[in-house]
């Protein structure tokens, strides 16, 4: 393996990885080195990979969309807004961002990151707080609801987000309900200096719902191993049982 090769990052994406050596401009986008999908809601040329004078470098040339960006533990992260750059500094790094309802992930390895771990992981999962707002079982059942259709994936690639009366299907709630659930955990959100939970008259109703799932699914607020809670909620929505007691603020 040359110098070159042991120094190239690798990005990951449904399945396929593409090698990214010093010296290349790597462009994720409709068009570009990973032309990631047909949607005419993505640009064509969204994110740059480059390595400048020693440092790889994540750039959002697009002019609307902007990405999640993530360490591999989901205890960093940070919003690439249009015009913002960021270094690559972990040995993986997740990037989500969505185009219209469409939300898409990859991954970004790198063979010698700059930044090492070396603290253990601590003992809270992060499962049911954001910062020092706490999660209701029911505001947590309402994330999962949304994100399903990407924590079920296996890998990176690309996810369908539901319409928040098919989440409520899913979850055995009236539609009521569910946006009124909604709403409590944007304003909590966005209260906590989460970017991105508030928005125009337009695209506030999208763009809160994509949000809060690439949000959740950076900062692991849900996991794979949580969907059996769907079926379970479901179930006792249907039949009348509310378990823990909430109502519906």
């Amino acid at each position: 393996m040359t110098a070159a090769q042991a120094d190239a990052l690798v990005v990951e994406f449904a399945g396929e990885e593409f090698s990214v050596p010093p010296g290349a401009v790597f462009t994720v986008g409709r068009e570009g080195d990973l032309a990631i999908d047909d949607n005419l809601f993505l640009h064509r040329n969204f994110l740059t990979i480059q390595n400048l004078e020693g440092l790889w470098l994540l750039s959002n040339v697009g002019s609307r969309l902007s990405a999640t960006v993530t360490d591999s533990g989901g205890r960093v992260q940070a919003w690439l807004a249009p015009g913002a750059r960021l270094p690559l500094v972990f040995a993986s790094t997740s990037v989500i961002f969505s185009a219209g309802p469409t939300t898409y992930e990859l991954t970004i390895h790198a063979a010698e990151p700059t930044f090492r771990d070396t603290q253990p992981a601590p003992d809270d999962d992060g499962l049911s707080t954001i910062g020092e707002v706490p999660l209701t079982h029911s505001q947590r059942v309402m994330i999962l609801a949304l994100a399903e259709p990407v924590l079920r994936r296996d890998g990176t690639g690309m996810s369908e987000l539901p319409t928040s009366a098919q989440a409520a299907e899913r979850l055995g709630w009236t539609l009521t309900r569910f946006n009124r659930k909604l709403d409590n955990v944007c304003d909590k959100l966005d209260r906590v200096g989460v970017p991105g939970m508030r928005g125009g008259v337009r695209s506030y109703a999208t763009n809160r719902r994509v949000r809060l799932v690439e949000h959740a699914i950076a900062a692991r607020l849900v996991t794979r191993d949580d969907l059996p809670l769907l079926d379970v909620e479901r179930e006792n929505s249907l039949s009348g049982v509310n378990e823990n007691g909430e109502d519906d603020a």
